[in-house]
């Protein structure tokens, strides 16, 4: 049985491991899901890593960066350690992040955080149990959250 791990944030203005954990249970079987809650974005690389010593295959990292410059910031430095943390394991760290500044009000960002969750906890599925579907829409234009881009045809 695989393990899937939820790393999120009390800073998050929405419960986005909610939406994950419900999509991950709509989308599939063959799972466990092992969640960590920490404070703030900067912290998800240690919660991932608490995560993979706990024997989980693959993380989900869920945080809503502020929308002033050092929330920004903080957003980059964490994403840094999230990528360090997955090249050092070998293993990955779905990263979803939502920015406040990404939605015109609160009714939008809302919308957004639990669909960028879900799209992503499929996507999560895929990758654990179904690798062939990613690889079928590469190049799509694929995006989470906001419509997708489409792929440029020559």
């Amino acid at each position: 049985m695989k393990i899937i791990g939820i790393a999120d944030t009390t800073f998050a203005r929405y419960n986005m491991a909610n939406s994950a954990i419900d999509e991950l249970k709509r989308t599939g079987t063959g799972f466990r899901i092992e969640r960590y809650t920490v404070l703030g974005i900067k912290d998800l690389p240690a919660a991932c890593r608490i995560l993979f010593d706990k024997g989980c295959d693959l993380v989900m990292a869920l945080g809503m960066p502020g929308s002033i410059p050092i929330d920004k910031q903080c957003a980059h430095e964490a994403s840094t350690g999230l990528i360090q943390l997955q090249v050092m394991l070998g293993k990955h760290i779905i990263e979803v992040f939502v920015h406040e500044d990404e939605a015109k009000d609160e009714k939008e960002l809302a919308f957004l955080m639990d669909r960028r969750t879900r799209e992503h906890a499929v996507n999560v599925y895929n990758l654990l149990f179904h690798p062939e579907a990613l690889r079928k829409n590469a190049g799509k234009g694929l995006r989470e959250g906001f419509e997708d881009a489409g792929e440029i045809l020559r």
